[in-house]
């Protein structure tokens, strides 16, 4: 399929809507109630520090909703009101927060049901609005919901269309799409499918299997076995890897990304030379500036004298699992969670380890003076936030008292 072909031929369909229906002042209502936090307003204000008792509460200077999400938050507030009565769907979470997606659910915004792996679109009918998330969707689902006659609203993030490009500019020149992210995340799917030719590596040690590969060669049916399910179909590295564009999921980790993008450009360079680099690698900068902010803000409070730090947000959201990392890397003790309700009775907090189940520390709060860093994921309403605030004032106190 010509994707972008299809694409434009989407957008030029009185059926498909990429922008708002003229609500703005219902949804940005809505949202302010549902979202706005006075506490992180007053936080923003007192040069993003807050002292109660023996806890110095340190905000982070970036942090929360970013302009494409809030901006996918607010369509669909506006969708509802300019649909009142129609089905609604959404392909995927809208963002990645549980209260956020609560909210839809109480507007009657379904979610595609998903059986065995897959989504069940037979329940979507012609009339139906569909609602593509901020991550977007493949472009074999936006066909699908096109010839079923849907109503297609696209909050897709403009950073992501941005990724998109890309990787049609890599499939015109017949290079292979390195896509640095995760195989199984939305936005990457999505990503992949506007892809010719394309091969997901999750970090800088998989880019560098890759590159001692295209340096080296190796066991073909590992490297097939390895990336059975984060390549195009019918991928060859014998063949596949001659030409090579890079490409990220555009949450993850900034740095990473580019460590990535230099170690391909050099390979391609020793392997091809200096002269040749042009045929055989391609970069176009696709990283997020929102995510790059709040990564640099995370940067910036991690040097300060910290005890602990909290990460809010979703346990799926990859932006907040990168914000956690930086926060692990530096060994500050950092406890990811996705609400205040995850802060127990007893000193205790359930909450997600970096790339491990759910546990429970106990004692989490130390003894004494603390200074307790806070940030939170692009998909975290303030509210949120707020709440874990208040939520430890409280628990501190309640140690204090024992």
């Amino acid at each position: 399929m010509d994707t972008k072909a299809f694409k434009r031929s989407l957008q030029q369909s009185e059926n498909y809507y990429r922008k708002g229906f003229g609500h703005e002042e219902e949804a940005a209502g809505a949202m302010k109630s549902a979202y706005h936090s006075d506490l992180i307003q007053q936080l923003r204000e007192n040069n993003y520090t807050l002292t109660r008792g023996e806890v110095t509460i340190r905000l982070a200077e970036a942090f929360g909703f970013c302009w494409g999400v809030e901006r996918a938050v607010a369509i669909a507030y506006e969708t509802r009101t300019h649909f009142p009565s129609e089905r609604i769907w959404i392909t995927n979470e809208i963002i990645h927060n549980p209260s956020v997606n609560r909210d839809m659910e109480e507007m009657q915004i379904e979610y595609i049901p998903v059986e065995a792996g897959q989504k069940d679109f037979s329940v979507v009918e012609k009339g139906d609005v569909v609602i593509l998330p901020a991550f977007g969707a493949s472009v074999q689902e936006m066909k699908l919901l096109n010839d079923k006659g849907c109503t297609i609203v696209d909050t897709t993030c403009p950073w992501v269309t941005k990724v998109w490009n890309s990787v049609e500019k890599h499939k015109k020149g017949d290079h292979t799409s390195i896509i640095h992210g995760k195989y199984k995340h939305e936005e990457t799917v999505a990503t992949s499918s506007f892809a010719g030719k394309y091969l997901v590596v999750l970090n800088l040690q998989e880019a560098e299997y890759v590159c001692n590969y295209i340096l080296n060669g190796g066991n073909r049916d590992e490297f097939l076995a390895k990336f059975s399910k984060a390549s195009s179909a019918g991928f060859d590295p014998d063949r596949d890897l001659e030409r090579v564009g890079i490409a990220n999921q555009t949450t993850m980790l900034k740095s990473e990304t580019e460590q990535i993008g230099k170690l391909l450009e050099r390979t391609m360079m020793k392997k091809y030379g200096p002269d040749k680099l042009n045929q055989h690698f391609l970069a176009f900068n696709t990283i997020c500036d929102a995510t790059q902010e709040r990564q640099d803000a995370m940067l910036k409070i991690v040097g300060d004298k910290l005890d602990l730090m909290v990460v809010v947000g979703g346990y799926n959201s990859s932006n907040t699992t990168q914000l956690q990392q930086i926060s692990v890397d530096r060994q500050i003790p950092s406890y990811h969670i996705d609400s205040a309700e995850r802060i127990l009775p007893g000193n205790r907090i359930e909450h997600k380890p970096l790339y491990q189940q759910l546990e429970i520390a106990e004692n989490w709060l130390p003894a004494g003076e603390a200074v307790i860093g806070i940030t939170s994921g692009a998909s975290t309403p303030d509210k949120v936030v707020e709440e874990v605030i208040e939520k430890i004032f409280q628990m501190k106190a309640a140690v204090v008292a024992v």
